[in-house]
């Protein structure tokens, strides 16, 4: 399918949904105002204090918003989750408001920081909640995917423009204008979703494992799967260089290049946009056999990126790098997650992507305190040296385990084949599509025997890799399904008995999948996230 066609058929299955419009529309305006407020506040702490100020309050705002993000990730299952959506909208604006209010009226930057802390605890609730009344909201399997694959798109078009509309407003205006035009964004947000509120909730149950359990078996496998240690830790550390990167955009624009405020929204914008490229041609890594080779080039180019930029004093050629910093960098993110795909055990593979989700916001608190001291000792240029430097260091130090690694993985090659021609896994990147392939299980049948039987408890979806089933309601048959079709997602969908029962007609074979990687594949997030999150900041002050 054509890429045009595919936006036309991911569309199409929003059109007739009003709530789901309504929850992407809020889901975009949210997406601007989060990159806008983190912008507009390191700027302005950079003015009163430098980069060292700009690392601190970077701390300042993601330390409570990490304490705060697991009981956040838990209120939709203990509330109505349209109301918890449309009251984190609330906090948002009245946070986002009152530190502009504070900014605009020459307040203190204590207070100013407070104010701002307060309003990024309120943004942690909007995506877990989110995930969880998607699957409420959609009346067809279609529709949820169409509306997580929007959500992607918002995800990854707002990398892109959020910093560059914030840097025009911080050339007109300052970072209290910002912060009050976001208030009035999230303050829309919250009027597109109202009407979902008081809404009851629908539980939809993605694993049956003990929480805390499955937290232990995710940190157990990373001690005890070296390989899947040595990709945790390069995917980690390059939340270190982007935490670093946050800070180090000021510092650019302030002292390098003295080209005002607005340009730490451009280079921003710049470092997205290479992401946005370089993630159109990710697709091409997809089922490919040796990972290793794109993993070293995306380091090298991240490396040799940034090295020059430490020598460069202009505005185009800093946008360029940046922008090639941005293409490397998602390609050592997507080869590197396909490749822990490849490497963990696939019934914890959750459970290891729930720990990196924790170490990744570790990487970007320690990359926010990393920049200012290189910095202080050389500069913006010894900075971009540095960074320049980390991630080769770590794959040098790796790379005999990674070779190991790429050479044993073994690539899914059927499974991948039949999820992509399948529109409910429409979107999913390429690792996350190679996890998904590697945890399916291999069935045959036999002529007359059933798959799915009407009643019983959903705990699979099959894809059919060959062969003709029956599918039948109440003894009535519904239709006939061969190669390329999928049945068993309505029962997981809306945790229900299975709706149909699904017969072999002739001898058949089907790949099974799950309850809970299909739905924290679907749904957009994976149950253990928040779990992890806890953690480790307790650890550290269908049918």
């Amino acid at each position: 399918m054509d890429y045009g066609r595919q936006v036309g058929v991911v569309l199409g299955a929003l059109r007739s949904n009003p709530d789901l419009r309504r929850v992407m529309a809020a889901f975009g305006g949210f997406n601007a105002a989060e990159w806008s407020v983190w912008i507009a506040m390191l700027v302005y702490a950079y003015d009163h204090g430098g980069a060292t100020a700009s690392g601190l309050v970077a701390l300042v705002q993601l330390v409570p918003a990490a304490l705060f993000g697991p009981y956040a990730g838990a209120l939709g299952d203990r509330h109505p989750r349209g109301t918890v959506l449309v009251a984190g909208y609330i906090g948002q604006a009245l946070g986002f408001a009152a530190t502009g209010g504070v900014l605009l009226a020459g307040g203190p930057p204590v207070a100013a920081y407070a104010c701002a802390a307060l309003a990024t605890m309120a943004v942690t609730v909007t995506r877990p909640t989110q995930s969880a009344l998607l699957p409420a909201l959609a009346r067809t399997p279609e529709e949820l995917t169409a509306a997580n694959v929007v959500a992607g798109w918002l995800e990854s078009l707002s990398v892109l423009v959020a910093p560059a509309l914030t840097g025009v407003l911080l050339g007109v205006s300052g970072p209290g204008a910002v912060f009050v035009c976001c208030a009035g964004v999230a303050g829309l947000s919250a009027l597109a979703v109202a009407r979902l509120a008081g809404q009851p909730a629908v539980t939809v149950a993605t694993d049956d494992d003990d929480g805390d359990g499955a937290l232990r078996a995710g940190i157990d496998t990373l001690r005890a799967e070296p390989a899947a240690r040595l990709l945790v830790a390069l995917l980690a550390a390059q939340f270190v260089a982007i935490g670093a990167l946050d800070v180090i955009y000021v510092v650019l624009a302030l002292d390098t290049l003295s080209l005002g405020a607005s340009w730490a929204g451009y280079l921003n914008a710049a470092f997205g946009a290479g992401g946005v490229i370089g993630a159109a041609g990710t697709v091409a890594l997809v089922g490919r056999r040796r990972l290793l080779p794109p993993l070293l080039i995306g380091i090298a180019g991240w490396a040799v990126a940034l090295a020059v930029l430490a020598a460069v004093t202009t505005a185009g050629a800093t946008l360029v790098l940046l922008a090639t910093a941005g293409v490397a960098r998602i390609l050592v993110d997507v080869a590197g997650r396909t490749l822990l795909q490849r490497a963990a055990p696939p019934e914890v593979l959750a459970r290891v992507f729930g720990v990196l989700e924790g170490l990744q916001d570790a990487g970007l608190a320690a990359g926010s305190l990393l920049a200012p001291l290189l910095v202080a000792l050389g500069g913006a240029p010894a900075a971009l040296v540095g960074l320049a430097a980390l991630l080769p260091l770590v794959a040098l130090a790796t790379f005999r385990g990674l070779r190991t690694i790429d050479r044993r993985a073994r690539v899914p090659v059927v499974e991948l084949s039949l999820l992509r021609a399948m529109p409910i896994f429409a979107g999913l990147s390429a690792p996350t599509l190679e996890g998904l392939a590697a945890g399916m299980q291999s069935r045959a049948l036999a002529a007359g025997e059933a798959l799915i039987v009407q009643g019983d408890h959903g705990d699979a979806f099959h894809a059919i890799a060959g062969g003709e089933l029956d599918v039948s309601v109440d003894g009535r048959l519904v239709r006939t399904v061969g190669r390329g079709d999928g049945v068993g997602e309505i029962a997981l969908l809306r945790d229900v008995p299975r709706t149909a029962s699904v017969v072999a007609r002739i001898p058949s074979h089907v790949f099974s999948l799950g309850k809970a990687p299909f739905l924290a594949a679907v749904m957009g997030h994976a149950p253990v996230r928040a779990l992890a999150a806890e953690r480790l900041a307790e650890a550290a002050p269908a049918d």
